[in-house]
């Protein structure tokens, strides 16, 4: 039993170590004084005071948040509403197809999307004159495309496995449908709405083959800006700007943790006298 343990910690420990080391040494080289990334020359944080003056990574940083805010709070909300269709509304005509079309950008390439979208864009430009050229409203609406899928499946498992004896209870006792989902169905599914909104945020933040499709010559996003980087050679500023993200994600999810925790210790403690 105990080398049973020893070689699962031992396979866990490997496994660790290979998806977060690189992300350790990386930090630990944005800190270094050398150009080159890869000799560590001493200590030094010249690069992270040269990245806050890097005009064009801070302003691609900052496109690719509000981008990835705008998309995942209407992925969101598109996404609950195509959980609550398919599972709420048992069978109705179109259902297949509707499944369908909504699981589809999980398995397409992202190439093909992107193309597509870029056609989908320059048709609409030529037909109605909109939109006028290709954006943040372009990139915004080509992430949501994708990332609303991604929603539809974590809220569609929550709502398949909640008890609605709590939204039947509250009808009984004369609540309108509206009232019952606003005051019941959505704090019970709001773990797995806050999941779906982390999630649609990540993979907009992260998106580089679609968003260089649907981008313009003056809405070059975050990762387009890292990618044309790298080519060039890696700078030790793009070193810095990850280990500032890493930081900010890692304080996200000690947050939502302990949120977590707390809300779960208050569910579980006795009510009062």
């Amino acid at each position: 039993m105990n080398h049973g343990r020893w070689k699962l910690y031992t396979f866990l420990g490997l496994g660790l170590a290979f998806l977060y080391l690189p992300v350790l040494l990386l930090i630990i080289y944005s800190f270094n004084e050398s150009r080159l990334v890869t000799v560590w020359t001493g200590f030094s944080t010249q690069w992270y005071r040269e990245l806050m003056q890097n005009r064009q990574l801070l302003e691609a940083a900052w496109l690719s948040v509000r981008i990835a805010a705008t998309n995942a709070t209407f992925a969101v909300i598109l996404g609950t509403l195509a959980a609550n269709a398919l599972v709420r509304h048992g069978r109705f005509r179109g259902r297949t197809g509707f499944q369908l079309l909504l699981t589809a950008p999980l398995v397409m390439p992202e190439v093909i999307t992107g193309l597509s979208l870029l056609l989908l864009f320059v048709t609409l430009e030529d037909l109605v004159g909109w939109p006028n050229g290709r954006g943040f409203t372009t990139i915004t609406i080509a992430h949501i495309t994708f990332s609303m899928a991604y929603v539809a499946v974590v809220v569609r498992s929550r709502l398949s496995q909640m008890d609605r004896s709590l939204e039947e209870a509250a009808m009984d006792l004369g609540a309108r449908p509206l009232r019952v989902y606003l005051s019941i169905t959505l704090p019970l599914i709001a773990p797995a709405l806050l999941a779906g909104w982390l999630l649609a945020f990540t993979l907009s933040l992260d998106d580089l083959v679609i968003s260089s499709f649907v981008a313009g010559p003056g809405s070059t996003t975050l990762p387009m800006v890292v990618y044309s980087s790298v080519r060039m050679g890696v700078s030790p500023q793009i070193n810095a700007l990850a280990s500032i993200v890493v930081l900010i994600v890692a304080v996200a999810v000690c947050i939502a943790g302990f949120s977590l925790r707390q809300r779960s210790a208050g569910a579980n403690s006795p009510p009062r006298a």
